[in-house]
């Protein structure tokens, strides 16, 4: 690890007055001051133009007391960090860490109690956040609220979903600020549980784009011991104020001095590009605790999972709880159960014979037929498979194979009870080989009255990443917290979904065309995300001719999301016997890597497009992703990402000249041709679709 210090230390004692900090760039400029009543102030501009107006600053601790007003500055701190990093996997092999940090350290009137709050400006934003030194009149303590304000300077464009406690699994509303209303959205959207804050709360990260031209994006970083936190919108003055999640009983956080509060976000730039590259979330975050990484690897799988999102097989081994034999009480098999002994050496055997590193399979443990809609304790034990589904056997197939299994653990939603029985199931997992599990977090939270956001839940998957870790294996998490760059510090936490995946396209209204290329500016900013991509049967009345449902992207679209849609875990989602009847586009899904030397972001706007050019770790192979909203696209890429003086194979997978994501979504072609790094290539895609392209060296 390469890591480059310099400090610029300034220790005063300072008046009332402002303090002004500026990024590396001296783009962004942080204002910052205490008011006649003592409230923290602060403000933001970027090239000398404002983009958060004063904004309050301040905490209130239960017991009718707060730490948001009647300060004084006692001291202040100035430093400059610059370092670069290796992630152990990522999209770049490399990441700068430079930023200049103003701490300000308070005390309040009266009370003399010590508040620091410490502001780090990096060239694409602005972080801070609260730290609660160690101190006589502060010890055990509980957050009652938080006021950190963002004053937007306009009625911007804002690319939003729902202030949902428990899901982020929303499609995105595209208005300008004050046209947000949660009241206006359509909630028959597939999700099964919603807990809406109000009709004028959103999610972070929030995306907006000024009339001037400037891209914002307030979100947060490093979310330990701490709820995720909302917005609260005030549709009139443009004014966002954090909303953290309650618990049972309405309490947000539990802490202790010395403690510190997550990183407040604010990035802004006038180039869409900066925003979706940015490493600030993940910068923000700890370095990692694991001093051993060789076994965190990048993963690609299939698996026993889609066939039952488009009905052609169950969950469930039986179909319902009551049916059973009514001399052994033992199920009936209903003979749709998809996770059998014979069904995952078919996957097994797909996935050796075309390179796939695992095989996951849903459905393997008992208790699924008393599960949905109900809000049970003790529904699974995550160690008793299914009398159809024999563990030794399979993993002994898939040894024999070279092929990894992927173990699966739906929670139900009962916390406790997989807290319970954890270190049980990685045992089991490590007798069996398996490296990395897939977790799952359906339904309400038990225990009762939590949600997903809370503090105990934020602790809790924080917490199964760092058992995980212990045993040396990988976690994908689904239905949990959004991720805020905790795979820095614990980079075993390889991927999750925590957003609208691909699968609302089997049995919902769906993912419109442009929601692809809205997470990348979004849920993405956190961390990988197991988005599932990858299907090539697009329209579901494949299945049964009554339904209408389908996949709102062409199949060429589906190819360039393992590229504009980073994870380090990767799946070809669709059934093997779809992957067989298109064995030319099928190849891109092979050769794609899923670790990345340097990534390119070429062409970037949410809610329209993004192009991305990658290349793989260890590889002289790049690879381009660009994707399209509902408009189709024309536009023409510099390949001067390529390494001058080599010459490049490369191979187009583009939509068919009639390929359209609703009238002929599978229409695609692939050509070859020789480039270098002078090169131009135009793209064309059709609406709601896409482009892949593989570049390998010509010796």
């Amino acid at each position: 690890m390469k890591n480059t210090f310099t400090f610029v230390l300034m220790l005063l004692v300072f008046s009332a007055k402002a303090q002004t900090l500026q990024s590396p760039s001296k783009e962004i400029t942080l204002r910052f001051s205490i008011s006649d009543s003592g409230t923290p102030l602060y403000q933001l501009d970027y090239k000398n133009k404002p983009v958060v107006s004063k904004s309050m600053l301040g905490i209130y601790l239960k017991g009718n007391t707060d730490l948001a007003a009647n300060f004084k500055i006692d001291n202040v701190k100035t430093t400059t960090f610059n370092e670069t990093w290796q992630p152990v996997l990522g999209e770049q092999s490399n990441i700068v860490n430079h930023y200049n940090e103003l701490t300000v350290a308070l005390s309040q009137n009266g009370t003399n109690r010590k508040l620091n709050i410490i502001f780090r400006l990096f060239d694409e934003g602005m972080a801070f956040r609260y730290e609660f030194p160690k101190q006589p009149h502060l010890n055990y303590f509980i957050i009652s609220d938080e006021k950190s304000e963002f004053n937007v300077t306009g009625n911007h464009k804002t690319f939003w979903i729902p202030g949902d406690f428990d899901s982020q699994e929303y499609a995105y509303n595209e208005t300008k600020i004050s046209d947000i209303n949660t009241d206006k959205i359509d909630l028959n959207n597939g999700i099964g549980l919603k807990s809406i804050a109000g009709k004028f709360v959103v999610q972070s990260p929030l995306m907006m784009k000024t009339d001037a031209g400037l891209y914002l994006n307030l979100f947060e970083a490093a979310v330990v011991n701490y709820p995720v936190m909302h917005l609260d919108v005030n549709p009139q003055t443009f004014a966002f104020t954090s909303r953290l999640v309650p618990n049972a009983i309405g309490d947000k956080a539990y802490l202790q001095a010395p403690c510190v509060s997550p990183w407040r976000t604010v990035m802004v730039s006038d180039d869409a590009r900066k925003i979706v590259s940015s490493k600030m979330i993940l910068n923000l975050n700890e370095p990692s605790k694991i001093d051993d990484t060789s076994w965190i690897k990048p993963m690609k799988y299939v698996g026993i999972w889609w066939e039952m999102h488009v009905g052609k097989s169950t969950w469930d081994y039986a179909g319902s709880q009551n049916a059973q034999n009514t001399e052994s009480q033992e199920l009936i098999a209903s003979g749709k159960h998809g996770a059998t002994t014979a069904n995952t050496k078919r996957y097994i055997d797909f996935a050796a014979k075309h390179g796939f590193d695992g095989v996951l399979v849903e459905g393997w443990n008992v208790g699924w037929e008393d599960w949905f809609g109900n809000w049970k304790e003790e529904v699974f034990d995550f160690t008793t498979p299914y009398p159809d589904f024999n563990l030794a056997e399979i993993n002994a197939y898939a040894q024999s194979k070279g092929v990894k299994m992927i173990m699966h653990h739906e929670t139900s939603g009962s916390v406790a009870n997989y807290e319970r029985h954890l270190d049980r199931a990685l045992e089991l997992m490590k007798r069996y080989g398996y490296p990395a599990a897939k977790s799952g977090y359906v339904g309400r939270i038990i225990p009762r009255g939590e949600f997903h956001d809370g503090q105990t839940m934020v602790n809790h998957f924080n917490f199964v990443a760092r058992r995980f870790a212990d045993y040396k294996m990988m976690v994908n998490s689904h239905e949990s917290s959004r991720p805020t760059g905790y795979h820095r510090t614990y980079p075993n936490y390889i991927a999750a979904e925590a957003a609208r995946g691909n699968e609302f396209n089997a049995w919902s209204v769906g993912n419109p065309p442009m929601h692809e290329t809205i997470l990348p500016f979004t849920r993405l900013l956190g961390g990988p995300m197991d988005y599932t991509p990858g299907i090539f049967e697009i329209k579901m009345s494949a299945y049964d001719k009554t339904k209408k449902e389908q996949v709102h992207t062409t199949l060429a679209k589906q190819l360039a999301l393992y590229v504009t849609m980073y994870s380090p875990l990767q799946m070809a989602a669709d059934l093997p016997e779809n992957y067989e009847k298109y064995p030319d586009a099928f190849q891109f899904i092979k050769e794609v890597a899923a670790d990345w030397q340097e990534s390119r972001y070429l062409e970037a706007e949410p809610g329209d497009y993004i192009t991305v050019a990658r290349k793989a770790k260890g590889s002289e192979n790049w690879f381009l992703g660009a994707i399209t909203d509902e408009n189709a696209r024309s536009t023409e890429i510099k390949l001067d990402f390529l390494t001058p003086g080599k010459k490049y194979k490369a191979v187009v997978y583009q939509d068919g000249s009639d390929a359209d994501w609703q009238e002929n979504p599978k229409s695609y072609a692939i050509k070859t041709i020789q480039v270098t790094a002078k090169s131009k290539i135009k793209l064309h895609l059709a609406k709601g679709g896409g482009t892949a392209i593989s570049f390998t060296p010509v010796n």
